[in-house]
């Protein structure tokens, strides 16, 4: 079921490009397991800007590219995280290591909203994060940094995973993926969190990770699992304008996660024709109308063309 124009796919021997960001020169963006971010200019040589920090082997999962040209890296690591912060030389930095005194545990995401904040998720503070796999575990949580100042702004959510500030500049938006629901709050002056509101409740084989917005007002979400892409209508109607899995293997997952039994198996597998486990989604080209999905298991950025415009993110002129 595709209600969207395949174009191809961009990039060659891509590391785990889980998460994508596009900018108005057309370049893409994509984090790089290795250890930094492919550059993927649309006319020229991919650039993969990788470096470490002090001997540490920094997982990015989480992308964010900051205006002075630098980017921001959510470490998931199998028992560690923070956010790390490489420069265009490839020197790699900590940003944040910490909240309150308590080392962050494996992070999953990082965001720059238009005023300058920074958003970080964390899934849950459960080892092995697979034991957050479960529709019962409300461990995760959002930190925000602002004036150089990190806190905790929400807590106890389903495996929170991408959070995104609305266009309007008053709302957080983030994604409870194993929760299976798309959750708001709005955001005060002082950047504290208030008025936790569900947007969507997702069903059967839908574990929301990517989120972004198009120009009619309407939210864009990327499954795990079960390659889809949903769009959810000002009014609130979900319509599935993308899918590639095996029903069968979908079915198994499903299962396993009603059972409380998800692993790491079902999520490092993959049954389906082109789509290799999309987890983000950027709006991209010269008219925000080519989509890009950031994948967990290829090596490479499928492409995609859109019938209506994404919104511009606060990094588009960077």
């Amino acid at each position: 079921m595709s209600e969207l124009t395949f174009i191809g796919f961009l990039g060659e021997g891509l590391k785990r490009p889980e998460c994508v960001l596009c900018t108005s020169d057309g370049r893409v963006h994509a984090s790089n397991w290795d250890g930094g971010v492919s550059i993927l200019p649309p006319d020229g040589v991919q650039v993969d800007l990788v470096g470490q920090a002090g001997g540490l082997e920094v997982k990015p999962n989480g992308i964010c590219l900051m205006p002075d040209g630098s980017y921001l890296l959510a470490h998931l690591g199998a028992e560690e995280g923070g956010v790390f912060r490489i420069d265009r030389s490839g020197v790699i930095r900590p940003f944040l290591l910490e909240v309150d005194g308590v080392p962050l545990p494996p992070t999953n995401y990082v965001h720059l909203g238009a005023m300058g904040r920074v958003w970080i998720t964390v899934s849950t503070r459960k080892m092995p994060r697979s034991l957050g796999y479960r529709p019962d575990v409300d461990d995760g949580f959002v930190v925000l940094v602002d004036d150089g100042k990190a806190r905790i702004v929400a807590d106890g959510l389903g495996y929170t995973n991408e959070c995104i500030v609305h266009p309007d500049g008053r709302r957080l938006f983030v994604n409870e993926t194993f929760a299976r629901r798309l959750s708001s709050f709005d955001i005060a002056d002082d950047g504290s969190l208030t008025n936790k509101t569900t947007i969507a409740e997702f069903g059967m084989g839908t574990f929301p990770d990517g989120l972004t917005f198009d120009r009619e007002g309407g939210i864009w979400i990327t499954s795990i699992v079960s390659n889809r892409v949903i769009r959810i209508s000002p009014d609130g109607e979900q319509r599935v304008v993308l899918e590639d899995n095996d029903p069968a293997h979908l079915a198994w997952v499903e299962a396993a996660y009603l059972k409380g039994a998800m692993d790491r198996p079902h999520l490092d597998n993959c049954q389906s024709e082109r789509l290799k486990n999309i987890s983000s989604l950027a709006f991209g080209g010269p008219d925000l109308k080519r989509i890009y999905l950031g994948c967990l298991l290829g090596d490479a950025v499928a492409v995609y063309e859109s019938p209506v415009a994404g919104y511009a993110p606060a990094h588009w002129k960077f």
